[in-house]
């Protein structure tokens, strides 16, 4: 046995828990421009579709949606994804974006050292997109009273 670490490569998927396949499939399409990789779905040996693989632009790593209402309902306040865009100015892109297609969104807000606007998908599952553009950290100054954060 080799005492050097393996490498890794990558992500390979990120995978979200959703209460109903088909009303977050069109929520990511709307939000994201994602397209489902029908080939690649999930299907039960009873034939029952519990998992759609979806191509989002800009990610490397595909998003698999998988049909698991139970998690799906017990953590609305924790944002497992955190989208990033290059700056400020792209956030406010998105904010625009999600309001012209009747998302609620945060607006652009304040974080810690960058900005960033958050949206939720069905199951109220926190979707944050961050810039990479950074400013000093500011813990002081963060938008924490926003309900969105």
């Amino acid at each position: 046995m080799s005492s050097a670490r393996p490498t890794l490569v990558g992500i390979h998927h990120l995978k979200l828990p959703v209460s109903n396949l088909a009303v977050s499939l069109r929520w990511w399409e709307a939000a994201f421009g994602a397209r489902r990789q029908e080939h690649l779905d999930h299907v039960s040996p009873e034939g029952t579709c519990f998992g759609h693989i979806l191509s989002v632009p800009g990610l490397e790593a595909p998003l698999e949606l998988v049909l698991d209402a139970g998690h799906a309902a017990r953590r609305p306040a924790f944002d497992p994804v955190a989208l990033a865009v290059e700056t400020r100015d792209d956030l406010v892109s998105w904010a625009a974006w999600f309001d012209a297609v009747g998302l609620a969104n945060s607006g652009l807000r304040r974080g810690l050292g960058g900005w960033l606007v958050m949206v939720r998908d069905p199951d109220e599952t926190p979707v944050r997109l961050h810039s990479r553009e950074t400013r000093d950290w500011d813990a002081a100054n963060a938008d924490f009273g926003s309900p969105w954060l």
